[in-house]
């Protein structure tokens, strides 16, 4: 808590431990006393500079890793906004007072980010504990000779675990940018719907495993003016989920077209998904829309509720057939279903749980703030309430799941 003796200035210089804070630049902001005097630089050699220029790799070793190591963990930091500790690094500084002069030197680092108050990373705390004496204080007993190998199998073991890591982060990359293309792949633009005018999106999480376990459908029903509308999301994410998704909005989309409701459509989505690994848990929603009734009936299988916002700006949560997930239940039991009229000019929701939930608040206040958002925006175009949506919603430092949206004017 904040109050008149929490000097918070003080702590940070009165820190045992080396503290910089840096900027997302990498440029040194502010640096404590221990930092300092680790560093054997004065603060005014620190403050204002770039980190590398002030401490460049020791150009008298081919092998030296530190300074891609540590800016790789820096840039990670900054982009994810989660903390990274470092395994151990040997990382050489020059000699403040004579040049060309490196002592070695092995360090124990910990970056961690220092948000904003909008949730966006604004600097980088960088933390670093040397441990060289400890090393060469080893070395000096008289085992020295043994502990000197365990000292530099120790140091080997240190980089291979950050060249695993490395490696690891890399992977996980490449799965989501395969995640993705598939996702875009089973996740076309609508076809026209007729006079309807509807827009979809899509948006992935921010972190590399957090995707692809979302969809969306829109079905004109062959031989009725009806359409239907659908949302849902997977437990789980990565490509696995991504299959599973594709799977399961197929056979939406196959049984909306044959089913009397969406409370008939999934219930075959519900027994399909028995036969399939990674679907349980799948939440969904959909919704019939009947043009010559001027009806919406709609069924949830444990899924956020649709929205319905009138032409007056008043926003309705159509939650009045929610049921349990796909596979929550051990025997199959028929899913409710329920109806409200609608006018010309009311707009229609269906979202996943990405874009209102978030966490250490409850799902009431994100629903909160999406009526508020659409209603501010309702008489827009689909397209531009969409964005308009995404723009409200989406924290500033970008969503921790993905997060599906169907908007149509009705």
């Amino acid at each position: 808590m904040n109050g008149p003796g929490n000097d918070y200035k003080a702590v940070f210089q009165a820190l045992p431990a080396g503290v910089a804070l840096l900027t997302l630049d990498l440029v040194y902001a502010d640096v404590n006393e221990a930092y300092v005097s680790l560093s054997g630089r004065t603060r005014s050699q620190l403050i204002g500079r770039f980190l590398f220029d002030v401490f460049p790799d020791n150009p008298g070793d081919p092998a030296a890793t530190g300074m891609r190591n540590l800016y790789a963990s820096l840039r990670r930091v900054a982009a994810t906004g989660e903390p990274d500790t470092m395994a151990l690094q040997r990382y050489d500084v020059e000699d403040s007072e004579r040049p060309g002069v490196w002592q070695e030197r092995y360090w124990s680092p910990v970056n961690v980010p220092v948000l904003a108050p909008d949730g966006t990373v604004a600097l980088v705390l960088h933390r670093v504990e040397e441990v060289t004496e400890l090393i060469r204080a080893r070395a000096g007993r008289p085992e020295g000779g043994r502990a000197r190998v365990l000292e530099a199998e120790l140091y080997t073991r240190a980089r291979e675990l950050q060249e695993v890591n490395e490696r690891l982060r890399k992977a996980h990359a490449r799965e989501r940018e395969v995640a993705l293309h598939l996702q875009e792949a089973m996740l076309p633009a609508p076809r026209p719907l007729g006079h309807h005018r509807a827009a979809v999106r899509y948006r992935p999480a921010k972190g590399a495993l957090n995707v692809c376990g979302d969809w969306y459908d829109l079905v004109d029903m062959p031989g009725s003016n009806r359409t239907a509308v659908a949302v849902g999301d997977v437990v789980g994410h990565g490509l696995r989920a991504a299959g599973v998704m594709g799977q399961l909005r197929s056979a939406l989309s196959a049984a909306s077209r044959v089913a009397t409701g969406p409370a008939q459509a999934l219930d075959v989505l519900g027994l399909y998904a028995r036969s399939v690994e990674g679907a349980e848990s799948t939440t969904a929603a959909s919704v019939f829309v009947d043009w010559n009734a001027r009806t919406l009936t709609y069924s949830s299988a444990g899924h956020p509720p649709p929205a319905l916002c009138r032409p007056d700006g008043t926003v309705t949560f159509l939650d009045q057939a929610t049921d349990p997930p796909l596979g929550a239940r051990p025997d199959h039991v028929p899913r409710p279903q329920s109806q409200t009229v609608f006018t010309d000019g009311c707009v229609l929701l269906l979202y996943t749980d990405g874009l209102v939930e978030r966490r250490h608040e409850d799902i009431d206040t994100g629903l909160a703030r999406l009526a508020g958002s659409v209603a501010r925006h309702h008489a827009t175009d689909p397209d531009t309430l969409a964005d308009a949506l995404l723009g409200d919603l989406i924290p500033p430092a970008g969503l921790t799941d993905d997060t599906a949206l169907i908007v149509m004017r009705l």
